[in-house]
């Protein structure tokens, strides 16, 4: 049976975890019998053949039949076809059945999933927590519903997904993302009307009635639920996205593309959320019942409003929904898949874990073979390393992406929206270049799997250096009156309460900050002990304030214009934002630049059919040591530093108003220095402990049938590899 055969065509045999190997990429680096030495040439940059990308038949002996009738089985390892439904192949869709073709769709998907997850849903939080009267822990709860659904699939998807058909899992992602963010809107339908309260009086009044401590339930508070199961959904579309969507694109163009492709996935899910916000901060606008919101005499000043936070997510729906088809119509490889294939070369690591034998080529298409799959990939450290570098690298930057703005809002005295503002333009505008530029570099001097694991340590030692502007940053805290301040001589520190506010009936609850003339910041215009307000110039201002001192050389100036106090926090006598920004954003670039040149690392340091794999592993530990601790690390911290806190009538205490600015910047730096050192070190360790494939390695090819052609590669890896 072996001589009716013949030589199988190495671009369809499915590499194998067996041994350590290459693959060939064409004729001319392959022959049946050895070469002579004197054709190899030592420590010249890899190069991929151009006779790689030509086509090109195996030399058959004359008693064989074509290859086409002998080898049903390698054929459907790369089951490349045109692009449509079964017998339906309309021309036109041919132009998209390209690597380019499937990016301009995995970004369009990427992006719907980064404008739902990280952007409307984040900036909803707050409008939901008072609509259905939640609290904050209930709400940060529905936060990370999300990474709980992808650590619990992300490892089953990468797994059965790998031999799969992998863009029809991507059409099935684009069907969970919509619906998850369709059922993340229902509450909206299901709720009724919004109730306005009665508004709040902030003046002093002498009249008002104290509050006394009530605990009410509303059922409004099952609505928990509901955003839970979108958030759980959109967790299972996000999953086969991130890992089979990476491993699809990694397989379909040559290996120097694939980290600028990858690249340009990952940014467009970093831009995701900066749409996100900025959509959902004009839909935030509207209020939240359209059809009455015209016919209210109500303005978003007023504390009472809320926004119509469920428009963009059904926006979101329409837009992954209309992916559906063109995802459905691509082939399981796309046309040139084998080729391309053919012409790579192996730079998986080489452990004891290289020489497991998995003869059987149906191994990982059943649940029995997980076991050991698992085991092969946990046992190569040089994989796991690079999973660990990336989690300490997502705990620090999860952290910053959800306090930066409560960061430059208590040390420069910001509102919270310009905070907001000015955080999102660092933050995602650095991290999308970040990527970008990682997958050009890495792309653009063809980097082996080692030199880009270099090129990450350099760019996280760079990150790191630059992290430490967080000690530079640190401005002082303004005058705050019951906080560092007196009331005019009278009261105690650390109470809001004094002689001039005393009867009052003044809520700590209810903050609203202003500006006295005397320069000293008050909690709310009650404490303060304000009677009167009038609005100026869409700016309201306070006077007859009998808590505020009106010293003599302040005087002229209050009386010209009229009020003793206006809205808003004291400006900020601390010059340093620009400065902060400016190396703030450069640090953002240099940590997002080794984003990318790591995933592709860890796409090369293990087997090929293990790559979906060892992508769901990556994903997993990154959010259950990253994504998901970052968030609470940071928040802890942070409340560490807390000076005065919201305690409601009833002594509960809630959300922290005043921070120590100082305390709080070193125990960022302290953070993020910690992280960014754990990155190095396993980064560094990785480099230290990766092997490359031994030169002059065979490489065995094997059919359905396990008959095996052995030849001899005589290129060496750093000759033969420019794909690697």
């Amino acid at each position: 049976m072996k001589g009716t055969k013949g030589i199988e065509n190495p671009a369809f045999i499915p590499s194998s975890p067996d041994t350590p190997h290459r693959l060939s990429a064409s004729p001319s680096q392959v022959e049946v019998s050895a070469l002579s030495s004197d054709t190899q040439r030592e420590g010249s940059q890899p190069q991929e053949s151009p006779e790689s990308h030509k086509s090109w038949e195996p030399p058959l002996p004359s008693s064989t039949a074509p290859a086409s009738e002998e080898r049903p089985g390698p054929q459907s390892e790369f089951e490349e076809g045109p692009c449509g439904w079964s017998n339906l192949h309309p021309q036109c869709l041919q132009r998209c059945n390209t690597p380019q073709g499937f990016l301009i769709h995995y970004c369009l998907l990427a992006l719907t999933q980064g404008v739902v997850v990280n952007g409307l849903v984040n900036i909803s939080i707050s409008t939901i927590e008072k609509r259905y009267e939640m609290k904050s822990s209930l709400t940060g709860l529905i936060s990370s519903s999300y990474d709980i659904a992808f650590c619990l699939l992300s490892l089953f998807v990468s797994f059965f997904g790998e031999r799969g058909h992998k863009p029809r899992w991507l059409t099935f992602a684009s069907f969970m993302i919509g619906l998850g963010a369709l059922v993340f809107s229902l509450p909206q339908f299901f709720s009724g009307r919004y109730q306005l309260g009665s508004i709040y009086e902030d003046t002093c009044s002498t009249t008002r009635n104290s509050t006394s401590c009530t605990s009410s339930n509303s059922s409004l508070s099952n609505y928990l639920y509901v955003f839970i199961l979108g958030q759980l959904l959109l967790g299972t579309g996000g999953t086969p996205l991130y890992t089979l969507g990476t491993a699809f694109i990694d397989e379909s163009v040559p290996t120097h593309k694939s980290s600028l492709y990858i690249g340009i996935g990952y940014s467009m899910s970093i831009l995701g959320p900066a749409i996100g916000y900025v959509l959902g901060g004009q839909l935030l606008t509207v209020y939240i019942d359209v059809a009455i919101g015209e016919s209210l005499a109500l303005t978003e000043d007023d504390p009472r409003w809320l926004g119509a936070w469920w428009i963009g997510f059904l926006i979101s729906c329409f837009i992954a929904w209309s992916l559906i088809v063109p995802f459905s119509c691509f082939p399981k490889h796309l046309p040139g898949t084998a080729k391309i294939q053919a012409g790579k070369i192996s730079q998986a690591h080489q452990n004891k874990s290289s020489s497991l034998q998995h003869t059987d080529e149906n191994f990982g298409k059943s649940f029995k073979d997980f076991p050991a799959a698992l085991k092969n990939l946990m046992r190569n450290t040089v994989f796991m390393c690079l999973v660990l570098s990336t989690s300490s690298e997502a705990l620090v930057t999860t952290g910053f992406a959800t306090f930066l703005p409560k960061f430059i809002e208590n040390q420069f005295g910001l509102s919270s929206s310009f905070a907001a503002t000015l955080g999102g333009a660092v933050l995602i505008p650095g991290a999308a270049l970040g990527q970008i530029l990682g997958g050009v570099l890495v792309s653009k001097f063809k980097m082996t799997c080692k030199n880009t694991m270099k090129f990450a340590l350099f760019t996280s030692g760079v990150a790191l250096v630059l992290s430490l502007i967080f000690i530079y940053a640190k401005c002082e805290n303004e005058p705050f009156a019951g906080v560092s301040e007196s009331y005019n001589g009278t009261g105690e520190l650390g109470k809001l309460t004094a002689p001039c506010n005393s009867n009052c009936s003044c809520s700590r609850s209810y903050y609203y900050p202003l500006c006295g003339v005397d320069g000293v910041q008050y909690f709310s215009p009650c404490f303060a002990g304000c009677s009167n307000s009038v609005l100026d110039k869409k700016t309201k201002v306070y006077y007859n304030c009998s808590c505020i001192e009106r010293k003599a050389e302040i005087t002229p100036m209050a009386d010209n214009f009229g009020f003793e106090a206006k809205a808003g926090k004291c400006e900020t006598h601390c010059a340093n934002l620009p400065i902060f920004l400016g190396i703030f954003f450069v640090a953002i670039i240099f940590t997002f630049m080794a984003g990318t040149p790591i995933t592709v690392s860890i796409l090369r340091c293990v087997n090929q059919n293990q790559r979906s794999l060892a992508l769901g592993i990556q994903f997993m530990l990154l959010r259950l040591l990253g994504t998901i601790p970052g968030p609470i690390i940071f928040g802890v911290t942070i409340d560490s530093t807390c000076i005065l806190w919201d305690i409601n009538q009833c002594g509960i205490k809630g959300a922290c108003w005043i921070y120590d600015n100082i305390k709080m910047a070193h125990m960022l730096v302290g953070i993020a220095v910690t992280c960014k050192v754990i990155t190095i070190f396993f980064n560094g360790f990785a480099i230290f402990l990766y092997k490359p494939p031994p030169l002059n390695t065979d490489v065995s090819f094997q059919n359905q049938n396990a008959v095996v052609t052995t030849v001899t590669v005589e290129r060496d890896l750093n000759k033969a590899g420019n794909e690697g």
